[in-house]
């Protein structure tokens, strides 16, 4: 007797709303993609109670490094329009990236799927991005959970979390300590917002009735872009002071975190320096926005910066721009005196918290 006979009589978990059979055919389903994020260091795959893997090898004075993030209200979008695919991408590197920051391998990598009711089709989807990303960030999917609590989520809605652990010489660690005066800037194309900004997006499109055509949800749920491998591999090129992963709180909240505290040293960014995707040009003017705001709230273009010797500046981009990131200098690190003499429009920020936009 199988087990959907045996639960045919009496009141049931799927009663209640949990469909025990559905987690199993979601875990079947998804066992091939994760499998092939298997790293050598895994002494365990999906499905038991946890995951044991050994550190990996090479490291004199390894330092684990821990991140946590999610998707935040752009799953609104995906699920609204059906664009269960990217999200997966979109989770795997707001937890990456921001592993990366420090220097870091990410190298383990899970997912938490919770939802009111499971949809196997879309979670096979959400899951299989999130696998696809983890060979793109160089990450083993190690486990993950997906929780079905019905009442808790209206309709087809779900939320995502990741927790990405990643490793770094004790010597290696990147903390901004040796940033100084005259280095340069260097920004890392975005591929879109991200997964930022987007409760203002959404409030944006319904106040002003905005028809979504598939070109625009294309700009919108673009996936955020994974740096590690091309950072990486940057890091054995020249030496990095300092990095930042661009996520809430757009370029104002997110570069000063480069800066020691109490640090003298101010971060100034040519705004004329990159080029910004045209959707940001759109939300601006479609809600009158204010350029601080923008920048306060936005990526605006820049969805990773790198920090290096004026004299690599150059070596730094070609070696980006062959991997096939759309980098440039974007600004520099200079001390206050210096700051004094910068022409707008620029963006000048300090370790404290203090915003000058130069128009």
């Amino acid at each position: 007797m199988n087990s959907r006979e045996r639960s045919s009589k009496g009141t049931t978990y799927r009663d209640a709303g949990v469909d025990i059979d559905a987690g199993n055919e979601l875990v079947r389903r998804i066992a091939k993609a994760t499998e092939a994020t298997r790293r050598p260091e895994s002494l365990t795959g999906v499905g038991g109670f946890a995951a044991l893997t050994a550190l990996p090898a090479g490291y004199r004075e390894p330092i684990l490094v821990t991140g946590t993030d999610g998707v935040g209200t752009k799953l609104k979008l995906a699920i609204d329009h059906d664009r269960h695919d990217g999200v997966g991408q979109d989770l795997v590197a707001m937890c990456a990236n921001d592993v990366l920051v420090t220097g870091a391998e990410p190298f383990l990598f899970l997912d938490y799927y919770a939802t009111g009711r499971l949809d196997v089709d879309v979670a096979e989807r959400v899951i299989k991005g999130i696998a696809a990303a983890c060979k793109l960030a160089g990450c083993t999917l190690a486990g993950g959970e997906t929780a079905e609590m019905p009442g808790f989520y209206e309709g087809g809605d779900y939320d995502l979390a990741g927790f990405c652990v990643g490793i770094v010489e004790r010597d290696r660690i990147i903390d901004g300590a040796s940033l100084a005066h005259g280095q340069s800037i260097i920004g890392l194309a975005s591929s879109g917002p991200h997964s930022n900004g987007y409760s203002l997006i959404r409030k944006i499109l319904e106040s002003k009735q905005v028809r979504v055509d598939s070109r625009l949800l294309d700009e919108l749920v673009a996936p955020t872009r994974i740096y590690v491998s091309s950072v990486r591999s940057l890091l054995g090129k020249v030496d990095v002071h300092g990095m930042a992963h661009v996520t809430g709180g757009g370029l104002v909240n997110n570069l000063p975190r480069m800066l020691p505290k109490g640090s003298d040293l101010l971060l100034a960014l040519d705004l004329d320096a990159w080029p910004s995707p045209d959707i940001f040009a759109w939300l601006q003017q479609a809600a009158n926005i204010d350029q601080l705001e923008m920048l306060r709230t936005f990526n605006c273009g820049l969805g990773y910066v790198v920090v290096v010797d004026a004299a690599r500046a150059t070596d730094a981009v070609e070696h980006l721009k062959a991997l096939g990131e759309h980098a440039c200098v974007v600004g520099a690190v200079v001390d206050r005196t210096s700051a004094q003499t910068i022409a707008g429009p620029a963006l000048i920020l300090d370790a404290d918290g203090g915003v000058e936009l130069r128009k």
